[in-house]
C-alpha cells in the first residue's frame, strides 16, 4: 500500500504556541507547573510559584514568562497576596490595552446577562453583572440591586482611578436598558487587608442625584421584595448567587411537605425562609447575626401582600449548638435549609470543614420527619461536590436515614462555571428527600 501523501493543510497551532518573552525590563518567571496550570486554561499563580519578579515604581500589570524565557502572557501583579498573578491575557500588553480588554470584556459580561433581566424583568430586576474569573476580569465583581450598581475591586491591580472610571463609563453605556440612580464601591474587608488595597471613598462612583446620592433602595427577587442598603450586610450586600435555589426549595417543599412546617439555617436576610413561607403553615429561620435577623423582619414585613398573615419565628444563635438541642428535644420540622456560611476559605480547612457540614446534616436528618425536603448547601469552593455528598452520605448512614438525592444544583445562571476554572464552582446545593 502507497503511504500517504503528506497533507498540505497549514499545521494547526497550539492555543499557547511558545513565544521568546524577549528582553523585557520587567515582568514576572513561573515555574514549570504554575506554566503548565496557565497553558491549561487556569488564571492564578501563586507566590510560591514566582521563582522571579520585577515590578519597578509598584508595576502592577506584568509580562509573565515560564522557567526557559517563553512569554505566557500578561498578568494583574498583587505582592501582597498569596495569588500573586492573575492572568488577564495571553499576550503582552500594556496599560491602555488592558483598559480597552477591560471594557470589552465588561461590556460583554452584561451583554449576556440582559436576557435574563428582561426575562424576569416583572420578579427580578437584580443580578449579577460581572463575576470575576469567570467573565474574564479578575478580582472584578458587578451587583445589580434594582437602581443600585454595587462594585466590588478585590485585586491590587484594579485599584486605580482608570480602571474605575472606566467600569462607570461602560456601565452608563446601558442606559437603555438600565439606568442606575448610583454606582458604589464596597470593599471586602478581610480582601482589602489582604491585597493592600486603598480605602475606598465614602462617596458614591455615580449618582444621577449628586446631591443625594441614593444608598438604600427595595429591590426584587423572584417576585419577593429585599432591602437593601449600601452601608450594611456581607459581600456586596445580599446573596443573588441563592435566587434560582431559592424557587426550587420552594417548589420543591410543596411537593414533599406542603403547609409543613420548616426550618432555614443560616438565614441571613431571611431569603430561603421567605421562599418557603409562600408554601410552609409555619417557618423557623436561624442566624448568629441579631443585624441579619432585622434586616430579615423588614423583608417579612415590606411581602405581607405576598405572604399574607404567615409567620416566620426567627431565633438568633450559634447553628450548631441549637441543632443539637433541637435534635436530642425530638423536635421535627417537614422541610429543612442548611446554607451555613464558607467552613473552608483554604485547602487546610477542608477537614474541618466537613465535619461541620456532617454535623449539621446529621442533625437536621434527625429532625426531619419521614419524606421530608433536605435542602444543604456549601459555598466553600475548596469542598467540592463529591466532598458534600460525602458528608451527608456520611451524616445519613449515622442518623440511620435513608436520603435520596433528588437534584445537584449550583449557582444562579448569572453566576458561570468555567469548567476549566473550578474556583467559579464554588456553590453546591443538594436537593433530598429523606425517609
Amino acid at each position: 500500500m502507497a503511504s500517504p501523501k503528506p497533507s498540505k493543510t497549514a499545521p494547526v497551532r497550539p492555543a499557547f504556541a511558545p513565544r521568546p518573552a524577549a528582553n523585557l525590563p520587567f515582568g514576572a518567571v513561573i515555574s514549570r507547573r504554575a506554566s503548565d496550570r496557565i497553558r491549561q486554561g487556569h488564571l492564578w499563580v501563586y507566590a510560591t510559584d514566582i521563582e522571579s519578579v520585577s515590578a519597578p515604581n509598584g508595576e502592577t500589570l506584568l509580562p509573565v514568562a515560564d522557567n526557559r524565557g517563553l512569554l505566557l502572557g500578561t498578568a494583574l501583579y498583587s505582592p501582597a497576596s498569596q495569588i500573586a498573578l492573575r492572568m488577564v491575557s495571553h499576550e503582552l500588553i500594556d496599560r491602555q490595552a488592558w483598559l480597552e480588554l477591560l471594557r470589552t470584556r465588561l461590556q460583554r459580561a452584561i451583554t449576556q446577562r440582559l436576557p435574563f433581566l428582561h426575562t424576569n424583568k416583572r420578579g427580578s430586576d437584580s443580578c449579577r453583572l460581572c463575576f470575576s474569573e469567570a467573565d474574564e476580569l479578575p478580582g472584578l465583581i458587578v451587583d445589580k440591586y434594582g437602581d443600585l450598581i454595587i462594585l466590588q475591586l478585590l485585586v491590587k491591580g484594579l485599584d486605580t482611578p482608570e480602571v474605575r472610571q472606566a467600569i462607570v463609563e461602560v456601565l452608563r453605556g446601558y442606559s437603555k436598558f438600565f439606568q442606575p440612580a448610583a454606582i458604589w464601591e464596597r470593599p471586602d474587608p478581610r480582601i482589602r487587608e489582604l491585597e493592600g488595597l486603598s480605602e475606598p471613598s465614602a462617596e458614591p462612583l455615580y449618582a444621577a442625584d449628586p446631591k443625594s446620592p441614593l444608598s438604600a433602595i427595595t429591590f426584587k427577587l423572584n417576585e419577593f421584595k429585599f432591602l437593601y442598603n449600601v452601608n450594611s450586610g456581607q459581600k456586596t450586600g445580599a446573596f443573588l448567587d441563592q435566587h434560582a435555589n431559592y424557587l426550587a426549595a420552594k417548589q420543591y417543599a410543596w411537593l414533599l411537605a406542603p403547609n409543613g412546617r420548616a426550618l432555614d439555617v443560616c438565614t441571613y436576610q431571611g431569603g430561603f425562609a421567605l421562599h418557603l413561607a409562600q408554601v410552609s403553615k409555619h417557618v423557623t429561620a436561624i442566624d448568629a447575626s441579631r443585624a441579619s435577623l432585622e434586616m430579615a423582619e423588614q423583608n417579612l414585613a415590606a411581602n405581607r401582600d405576598v405572604l399574607g398573615d404567615t409567620e416566620i419565628e426567627w431565633v438568633c444563635g450559634d447553628a450548631f449548638d441549637i441543632l443539637r438541642e433541637w435534635a436530642s428535644a425530638r423536635q421535627q420540622f417537614d422541610s429543612i435549609v442548611l446554607d451555613p456560611p464558607a467552613f473552608a476559605k483554604s485547602k487546610r480547612a477542608v477537614e474541618g470543614a466537613l465535619r461541620g457540614y456532617k454535623e449539621l446534616n446529621l442533625r437536621a436528618m434527625q429532625m426531619i420527619r419521614p419524606g421530608g425536603l433536605l435542602v444543604t448547601c456549601s459555598c466553600s469552593h475548596h469542598v467540592s461536590g463529591s466532598d458534600l455528598e460525602s458528608a451527608v452520605a456520611s451524616a445519613a448512614v449515622d442518623a440511620r436515614r435513608r436520603v435520596t438525592l433528588l437534584q445537584r444544583r449550583g449557582a444562579a445562571p448569572d453566576h458561570p462555571v468555567i469548567l476549566n476554572l473550578p474556583e467559579t464552582e464554588y456553590l453546591k446545593c443538594l436537593i433530598c428527600r429523606v425517609d
